[in-house]
């Protein structure tokens, strides 16, 4: 081999170095950009925990109930935490019945758990949170609970509701907190949410929200409007 040809090879042979060089420092830049992306999820799947302005109701409270045993016109609706819908309902439609109707006198309100969401999951998220908003209820928070977890769903079986989770917006919301890991360690409100859904299940909900007026369905599988609500209680209520 000549000196030129020789000069030349070594060229090629540099230039391959270069080119494989480049390649690589390709591949190792996607795969750190990739792990940027990818790790933070798998750490914190849904981000830092949404706040929530606590609730002051001028009706009684006793745990998922607001208003008065006596009332004449009593609302169940049935919801799973993890449902998009359930959350709509409760921000459009829940808000203005407490308002107009429940801290009235005239509606007495009960929540219902009816999760389902989770049933081929084995977070159990929607099971956990039914039980973990029992939990803060004992301690007089259900609702300002209910409120934190319907801000901080993101998305269904996706984390949103691990168990750490679920402490964590117990402490965010300043529950007694050994009170409230005691609660939901041992899982303490299980029979009452099984039986939530069995109830449910009896008079014929099978989907969220299912709202019932004295007993009676409204839209069955649809989001009831205020306005429909609102329709019914009137007509429970028979002017008074």
């Amino acid at each position: 081999m000549s000196k030129r040809q020789e000069i030349r090879a070594r060229r090629r042979q540099q230039q391959r170095q270069q080119r494989l060089m480049i390649i690589g420092m390709t591949v190792v830049g996607a795969l750190l950009i990739a792990g940027a992306l990818i790790i933070p999820t798998l750490i914190s799947p849904v981000g830092e925990i949404v706040q929530i302005t606590p609730q002051a109701f001028n009706a009684p409270v006793n745990m998922n109930t607001l208003g008065n045993p006596d009332a004449p016109v009593k609302v169940d609706v049935w919801e799973d935490f993890q449902c998009p819908a359930c959350a709509r309902y409760s921000e459009d439609v829940e808000k203005l019945v407490i308002q107009n109707y429940v801290e009235s006198g005239k509606v007495y309100y009960t929540f219902h758990h009816y999760p389902f969401i989770d049933d081929r999951s084995t977070g159990k998220e929607s099971d956990q949170a039914a039980n973990a908003s029992m939990c803060a209820g004992e301690q007089g928070r259900f609702w300002d609970y209910h409120d934190m977890l319907f801000a901080n769903w993101n998305g269904e079986n996706q984390g949103a509701f691990s168990d750490k989770r679920l402490i964590a917006f117990a402490d965010a919301l300043g529950l007694k907190m050994s009170d409230f890991k005691t609660c939901f360690d041992e899982n303490r409100y299980r029979a009452q949410i099984d039986q939530d859904f069995a109830d449910g299940t009896a008079i014929g909900v099978s989907g969220t929200p299912s709202v019932f007026v004295n007993g009676q369905q409204i839209t069955p599988g649809y989001i009831p409007s205020y306005d429909q609500l609102s329709q019914a209680i009137e007509a429970a209520l028979g002017g008074q």
